[in-house]
C-alpha cells in the first residue's frame, strides 16, 4: 500500500433518488467526494444507490447528505427502533444516544428512558441495523430491532412484569436481611433496653460479625444488579446512576468491615461501623426502582388499549365458506363478516347488511354510527346491533388503528424543544455528584470536627446517594407518554410530540369552513333564471356539468338537480371537455353547449357581469347562503344558492376557544357577505373570505404576525399548504388523507371541539412537565448541598445516608405519580350525544 493513503475506515450505501442519467451520477460523486473525510464515492445509476468510504474516523454520514441534496438529488433515509433494556437513568439515556450517533450512518437518534427505546435515522442499509445493536451492547445495554419481534407487545408487558415480580422478590429479601441489622445498629444507639440486650447476649463484637453476615448477602444477593451494571460503567469511565450506588454503598461496607477486622487501621475512637447504612440504602433504592417499574408500566397503558382494540381471529368467507382464521391471515380483498357485538377485524366496505357501529374507541365520539351498502368500516370498532359482511382493503400495518398506534408511539417517543435544557445536564451529572461527593470528603477530612474521618464518609456517602438523575430523566418523558396516551382515548392524536409544547403557546386559531365549522354537505336553496332562459333547461345543464365534479358544493347541486330533474321526468345529457377550475368553478360542453359553473369571480375570468343579480346575491348572502353563478354558452344564465349547515358543536367549541383567551379567525374561498353572515352567528372574530387555496398560506402569515403563533384547522386537499405553514397545523379526520400527512394533530371525529381539548391537554401536559422538571431540579439543588452538610455550621443539621436513600427513591416515584395524574385529564368539552349519523354511498344524511 503506498505511503500517505488514507485508509477506510468504514463505508455505507446511500440510496438516492431523482437521478437520471451519467451526469446525475457524476454530479452527485463529485458532491460527495468534496466532503471531508470521503475516501471514495461510487454511484450506481441502475441501482440508485450510492457507496461511500470513510477514510476518517470521524465519519460525517449527514454532511454527506448534506452535499446530495445540495446537489439536487434527495438521499433516502430510514428510521428504526430499538428495544434498549438495562437503562435506569438520564446518565444512561445519554450514553446510548452518543454511542449511536457515533455509528457511521447515524443522522439523528433518541432514547426515550420512560419507553426503554431508541428511536434511530440512518442512511445505509439494513445491515446497519447490526452496528446498531453492537454500539449499544458496547456500552452495557442491550439492544434489539422492534420490528423484528413477533406479538410485541404481549413481550414487552410479559418483560416487565417479570421484571417488577423480581424487584419485589429483591425488595422483600433485602428487607428481611435488613432489618435486623437496622435493628441491632440503631437500636443499640438508641433504646437502652437493646442496647443491654445485645450486650448481654450476643455481645459487641458478634453483633458486628452479624450485622456484616447479613449487609454482605444483601449487598450481594438483592443488590448485585447494582454492582453488575454500575462497576463496567466507572470501568468505562461513564458512570450512571447505579455506579453512585455502589460507591455509596461500598464506601460505608469497606469502611465498616476494616472497622470490624482491622480496627487497628483506623485511628483511635474511629471503629465504628455503618453495615446499617448500606443495607437500608440497597433496600430503599430497591423499593424506589419496584414502584417506579410499576408506574413506567402504567405510562404505557394507553397504547396497551389501543392494540387491545384489535380483533385476535375474523369470519372470513373463502369458498363459499366463512371460517375463523388468526387476523394475520386476512388478506386484501377477503369478504369478512360481523356478527352483533364482534369487533370489526381489519378496514374495509360493507358489499351486504347493514348496522350501527360503536366508533368511540377511535373518534371519541359515543353515537353509534349507520353503516350501510358502501360504507366505510374500521378495524378495533365495535358492530353493536345487525350482521353484515364487509370487503377487506387495509390490513396490518395500513389499518386506521394500526396508524393511530404508530402515531401515538412515535408522538411518545419524541423529544420536546424543553427537554433540551435536560440533556446538556445529565451529560455532567453523575461525574460532577461524584466530583462533590470527593470534595466533600476533603473538606470534612481537612476542617470537620472529631471524629473528621467518620464525619468526612458519611457526609461523601450521603451525596452519592441522594444524587438523582433518574428524576431528571423521567420528568419529560413520562409526561409525553401519558398526556398522548390520554389524548388518543380523546380522539386527538398528536402527529409531532413537538406539538405539545407549540401548541399551548398559540394566540389565534384559524379555521376553514367548508367541513371544518360546517357539515361539509351543502344544501342546493335557490335557483333563479334569467329571462329568456328556461329553468328546466338550465338545472339539466347544470346537473350534468356538477355530477361530474367531487366538490361538496357541486355535488349537493348535481343531487339536487338531478332529483329536480328527475321529478319533471329531464333526462341529464352526457358531458365532454370537463375541466375544474381550483377556486373558480368547473367548465365543460353539454349537447354541443359550453356550460361553466362557479364563484363570481369565474364569471368574471370569463369577461361576464353578475351586477343583474347583486340585489339577489345580497339576499342569500345575508341569510348565510352561498350564490354561485352558471352560464351557458357564454351568457349569464342563472344564479344558484347553496347553504352548509353548520355543525351543531361549533358555537359551543368557538366559546371555548374565546374563554381560553384565544383569538378565532374564519379561512374560505366563499362570498364575503355569506361568510360574515355564519361568522357573526357562531362569534367569530375575524373573517378572511374569497381566498383562493394558494391564498391560506398568505393569510396564515399575516395572522401570525398580527397574533403570535397560529394554529390552522381544516380538511381538505387546498388545506394542505396551509397546515403545513402554521406554527400547528390540525387536521379533521374525517377530511382527505393528503391533509392528514400535513398536520401535526389529527382529530379523528371530524368535530372541532377537539381543537379546544387537544390545547386544553397541551397546557396541562407543559404544566406537569414543568412541575416535573422544577421538582427533580430542585431536589437536587437544595439536597445534594444539605447532603454535603452545609447547614452544619448554622444548626448542626446533618443528612444520614440512610434518609438519603429514601429520599431519593422518592424522587423518581414522585415524577411518575405526577405525571400519571394525567390520565384523569378532564376533556374541558365532553361530547354530547346526539342523533345517530346515518352514512350512505353518497355520503348525505
Amino acid at each position: 500500500m503506498a505511503a500517505g493513503k488514507p485508509v477506510p475506515t468504514d463505508s455505507i450505501d446511500i440510496p438516492v433518488q431523482g437521478m437520471t442519467c451519467a451526469s446525475c451520477v457524476a454530479r452527485v460523486e463529485k458532491a460527495i467526494r468534496s466532503v471531508e473525510g470521503v475516501a471514495a464515492a461510487n454511484v450506481n445509476l441502475a441501482t440508485e444507490r450510492a457507496h461511500v468510504e470513510f477514510a476518517s474516523s470521524e465519519a460525517n454520514p449527514t454532511a454527506v447528505a448534506d452535499a446530495i441534496r445540495a446537489a439536487g438529488y434527495e438521499p433516502s433515509e430510514n428510521t428504526i427502533e430499538l428495544k434498549i433494556d438495562g437503562m435506569t437513568c438520564a446518565s444512561c439515556v445519554n450514553r446510548v444516544e452518543k454511542a449511536l450517533r457515533r455509528v457511521p450512518g447515524v443522522a439523528d437518534a433518541s432514547v426515550n428512558l420512560a419507553t426503554e427505546r431508541a428511536s434511530i435515522r440512518y442512511l445505509g442499509n439494513a445491515d446497519l441495523v447490526d452496528r446498531l445493536i453492537g454500539a449499544v451492547e458496547q456500552t452495557g445495554y442491550k439492544a434489539k430491532p422492534v420490528g423484528q419481534e413477533d406479538d410485541q407487545a404481549d413481550r414487552e408487558r410479559k418483560a416487565r412484569d417479570t421484571e417488577i415480580a423480581a424487584l419485589r422478590r429483591a425488595v422483600l429479601i433485602a428487607a428481611i436481611l435488613t432489618l435486623p441489622v437496622f435493628a441491632l445498629e440503631m437500636g443499640s444507639h438508641f433504646i437502652p433496653a437493646v442496647h443491654d440486650w445485645v450486650m448481654g447476649t450476643l455481645g459487641h463484637r458478634n453483633s458486628w460479625y452479624l450485622q456484616f453476615a447479613l449487609t454482605t448477602l444483601v449487598l450481594f444477593g438483592p443488590g448485585l444488579r447494582f454492582f453488575r451494571k454500575g462497576v463496567p460503567a466507572l470501568l468505562r469511565r461513564s458512570p450512571d446512576m447505579n455506579s453512585l450506588v455502589v460507591l455509596g454503598t461500598s464506601a460505608a461496607y469497606a469502611y465498616s468491615v476494616v472497622a470490624t477486622f482491622l480496627p487497628g487501621l483506623l485511628p483511635e475512637g474511629m471503629d465504628n461501623v455503618y453495615y446499617e447504612a448500606a443495607a437500608v440504602i440497597v433496600t430503599l433504592i430497591l423499593l424506589g426502582r419496584s414502584l417506579e417499574a410499576k408506574a413506567k408500566g402504567r405510562t404505557s397503558e394507553a397504547i396497551r388499549r389501543l392494540v387491545g382494540l384489535q380483533a385476535k381471529t375474523a369470519r372470513v368467507v373463502r369458498n363459499g365458506e366463512a371460517r375463523e382464521i388468526p387476523l394475520d391471515q386476512v388478506v386484501a380483498d377477503d369478504l369478512v363478516q360481523v356478527r352483533p357485538g364482534e369487533k370489526i377485524p381489519v378496514d374495509g366496505e360493507v358489499v351486504e347488511g347493514s348496522s350501527f357501529i360503536d366508533e368511540s374507541m377511535i373518534t371519541g365520539e359515543p353515537v353509534p354510527v349507520q353503516k350501510s351498502h358502501g360504507s366505510e368500516v374500521v378495524g378495533g370498532t365495535i358492530n353493536k346491533t345487525g350482521s353484515f359482511t364487509f370487503r377487506a382493503n387495509r390490513i396490518g400495518a395500513d389499518t386506521v388503528l394500526a396508524q393511530i398506534i404508530r402515531m401515538v408511539e412515535q408522538a411518545q417517543g419524541s423529544k420536546l424543544p424543553i427537554q433540551a435544557l435536560v440533556d446538556r445536564v445529565t451529560a455532567w451529572f453523575v461525574p460532577a455528584v461524584m466530583a462533590a461527593a470527593a470534595l466533600t470528603f476533603l473538606v470534612w477530612l481537612v476542617l470537620g470536627p472529631d471524629p473528621a474521618l467518620t464525619f468526612a464518609l458519611v457526609n461523601a456517602v450521603a451525596v452519592l446517594i441522594i444524587a438523582c438523575p433518574c428524576a431528571m430523566g423521567l420528568a419529560t418523558p413520562t409526561s409525553i407518554m401519558v398526556g398522548t396516551g390520554r389524548a388518543a382515548e380523546l380522539g386527538v392524536l398528536f402527529r409531532q410530540g413537538e406539538a405539545l409544547q407549540s401548541l399551548k403557546e398559540v394566540g389565534v386559531v384559524a379555521l376553514d369552513k367548508t367541513g371544518t365549522l360546517t357539515q361539509g354537505r351543502p344544501e342546493l336553496t335557490d335557483f333563479v333564471t334569467v329571462p329568456g332562459f328556461s329553468e328546466s333547461e338550465a338545472l339539466r345543464l347544470v346537473a350534468a356539468v356538477e355530477s361530474r365534479s367531487e366538490h361538496p358544493i357541486a355535488q349537493a347541486i348535481a343531487a339536487a338537480a338531478a332529483a329536480a330533474a328527475e321529478r319533471r321526468g329531464l333526462a341529464l345529457p352526457a358531458t365532454d371537455s370537463f375541466e375544474a377550475v381550483p377556486g373558480f368553478g368547473v367548465s365543460a360542453l353539454v349537447e354541443g353547449r359550453k356550460v361553466d359553473v362557479g364563484a363570481d369571480r369565474f364569471m368574471t375570468k370569463l369577461g361576464l357581469t353578475v351586477s343583474d343579480f347583486a340585489a339577489v346575491a345580497a339576499r342569500l348572502g345575508a341569510e348565510g347562503k352561498s350564490p354561485l353563478y352558471a352560464a351557458i354558452d357564454g351568457e349569464l344564465a342563472a344564479v344558484i344558492a347553496v347553504a352548509d349547515p353548520v355543525k351543531p358543536s361549533t358555537p359551543e367549541a368557538i366559546a371555548a376557544l374565546h374563554a381560553l383567551g384565544l383569538k378565532v379567525a374564519m379561512i374560505t374561498g366563499d362570498n364575503r357577505k355569506t361568510a360574515e353572515a355564519i361568522a357573526k352567528r357562531i362569534g367569530i372574530d375575524e373573517v378572511v373570505a374569497e381566498v383562493l387555496p394558494d391564498g391560506k398560506v398568505e393569510v396564515v402569515k399575516r395572522l401570525r404576525q398580527q397574533h403570535g403563533r397560529i394554529a390552522f384547522v381544516g380538511d381538505g386537499i387546498n388545506d394542505a399548504p396551509a397546515l403545513a405553514e402554521a406554527d400547528i397545523g390540525i387536521a379533521i379526520g374525517t377530511g382527505t388523507d393528503i391533509a392528514i400527512e400535513s398536520a401535526d394533530v389529527v382529530l379523528m371525529s371530524g368535530d372541532v371541539r377537539g381543537v379546544v381539548n387537544a390545547i386544553a391537554l397541551s397546557k396541562a401536559t407543559i404544566r406537569n412537565i414543568r412541575q416535573n422538571l422544577f421538582w427533580a431540579f430542585a431536589y437536587n439543588v437544595l439536597l445534594i448541598p444539605v447532603a454535603a452538610g452545609v447547614l452544619y455550621p448554622v444548626d448542626g443539621t446533618l443528612l444520614s445516608p440512610i434518609f438519603a436513600a429514601g429520599a431519593m427513591a422518592l424522587s423518581s416515584v414522585f415524577v411518575l405519580g405526577n405525571a400519571l395524574r394525567l390520565r384523569g385529564f378532564k376533556a374541558p368539552i365532553a361530547p354530547a350525544p346526539a342523533a345517530p349519523h346515518i352514512q350512505t354511498v353518497e355520503g348525505v344524511a
